[in-house]
C-alpha cells in the first residue's frame, strides 16, 4: 500500500484542487508577501536573483535527496560530502595550475573530479546500504564524520584557497548570467527537469515508488531492489558534485564548515514539497518549491531583526518536524 498522503480538496471556480499538491506554492506566495510588506526591496531584481541563486545549491542536493528518500532511504552525509569535493577540488586545480597553467582546461579537470567523486562518494553510501545490510541512517552517518575528517585533514584544520588566477576563471560559473539568469538557476533548471522525467516518466522512477511503498513486494515482482537503491545514492552524489561545482567559485575556499547544515535543509526541502518520508511516493516540483521556501525563509530573516538570522537552522528543524507530522495526520485520515 503506498504511503501518498490522502488529498484534500476544495472547490474554486468549479475546478478541484489538491491541498497536498498546491500547500508549497501557496506556502511560497504567503511568504513572498510578507517579504514584501517587511521590506518592498524584497521583490528588487538584485534580490530575486539572489534568491533564485542561493537555492540553487539545496536544490539540486535537495532533488538528489527525493529519490533516496522516495525508495525508502536517507543519506545524511550531503553536506560533508560536498566540503570534501570541494577540498579536492581546490587541491586538484592549485595542483593543475603548476603543470598546465591556469585556464579553462584546469576548471573542467577539477569539474570532472568532483564529479567522479561525488559518483564514487554516492556508490559508497550505497553499496553499504544495500549489499553491507547496514540502516542508510548509520552508513550515512557514519560517512558524513568521515568525510568531514578528511577535509579538516586536508586544511590541516584550516582553511583551503583556491589559486588567485584559476579563481578568475572560474568566477564566471557563480556570478555570471545566460539569457537574464544566473548560470547556478540554470543548472538548477536542467536538473530539476532531468529529475522530474526520471521519477516520473521512466521505469527507474516507479521502482524508486514501490521500493519505497514495500520492499518486500518489489522483490517478489523481479525488480533489482538493491541495484535501484544504489543508483538513488549515485544519483545524490551526483547532485552534490553539481552543487559544489557552482558553489565553490562564490567562495573560492573549503573548510570544516562548508556545507553545514546542508543535510537538514535538504531534506527538509524534500518534505515541504510532499515528498513522505517513509518512502513510497515522491515529488520533484514540490521539492524544487520546497528549497525556494527555505531560501525565501533566511531571506526574509535578513530583512528583519524579529528573529536572528542565526536561527534560521532551528526554523529549519521546525519545519521538519511540523511537515512530517502533518504528513502523519494526512496518513491517518
Amino acid at each position: 500500500m503506498s504511503d501518498k498522503p490522502a488529498s484534500k480538496k476544495f472547490s474554486l471556480a468549479g475546478m478541484g484542487v489538491d491541498l497536498t499538491t498546491a500547500g508549497p506554492a501557496i506556502a511560497l506566495l504567503i511568504l513572498c508577501v510578507i517579504g514584501y510588506l517587511l521590506n518592498p526591496a524584497f521583490i528588487s531584481e538584485g534580490n530575486i536573483s539572489n534568491l533564485l541563486t542561493r537555492s540553487a545549491f539545496i536544490g539540486i542536493i535537495a532533488i538528489g535527496a527525493t529519490f533516496v528518500i522516495t525508495s525508502g532511504g536517507i543519506d545524511l552525509s550531503v553536506g560533508s560530502m560536498a566540503a570534501v569535493i570541494a577540498g579536492v577540488m581546490i587541491i586538484t586545480m592549485n595542483a593543475l595550475v603548476e603543470t598546465i597553467g591556469s585556464g579553462v582546461a584546469t576548471v573542467i579537470l577539477g569539474c570532472l573530479c568532483a564529479i567522479i567523486l561525488g559518483i564514487g562518494a554516492g556508490y559508497i553510501n550505497g553499496a553499504l546500504t544495500t549489499k553491507g545490510k547496514i540502516e542508510a541512517f548509520i552508513v550515512t552517518l557514519g560517512t558524513m564524520g568521515i568525510f568531514r575528517s578528511l577535509v579538516t585533514y586536508f586544511a590541516d584544520g584550516g582553511t583551503l584557497s583556491l589559486n588567485f588566477e584559476i579563481r578568475g576563471v572560474y568566477r564566471p560559473v557563480y556570478y555570471d548570467s545566460f539569457l537574464g539568469l544566473p548560470i547556478p538557476v540554470w543548472v538548477f533548471a536542467v536538473v530539476a527537469i532531468s529529475g522530474w522525467l526520471l521519477l516520473n516518466r521512466t521505469a527507474f522512477g516507479r521502482y524508486c515508488t514501490a521500493i519505497g511503498s514495500n520492499e518486500s513486494v518489489a522483490k517478489y515482482s523481479a525488480i533489482k531492489v538493491d541495484r535501484v537503491k544504489t543508483y538513488t545514492y549515485i544519483i545524490q552524489g551526483l547532485c552534490v558534485a553539481l552543487a559544489t561545482i557552482i558553489y565553490v567559485p562564490r567562495l573560492g575556499s573549503a573548510s570544516s564548515s562548508t556545507g553545514v547544515l546542508w543535510e537538514l535543509e535538504a531534506i527538509a526541502a524534500v518534505i515541504i514539497g510532499g515528498t513522505v518520508l517513509k518512502g513510497g511516493y515522491g515529488r520533484i516540483g514540490g521539492t524544487i518549491l520546497g528549497a525556494l521556501i527555505l531560501t525565501t525563509i533566511g531571506n526574509i530573516l535578513n530583512f528583519t531583526d524579529m528573529i536572528s538570522n542565526y536561527l534560521n537552522g532551528t526554523m529549519q528543524g521546525l519545519i521538519i518536524i511540523i511537515a512530517v507530522w502533518l504528513q502523519r495526520g494526512s496518513a491517518k485520515n
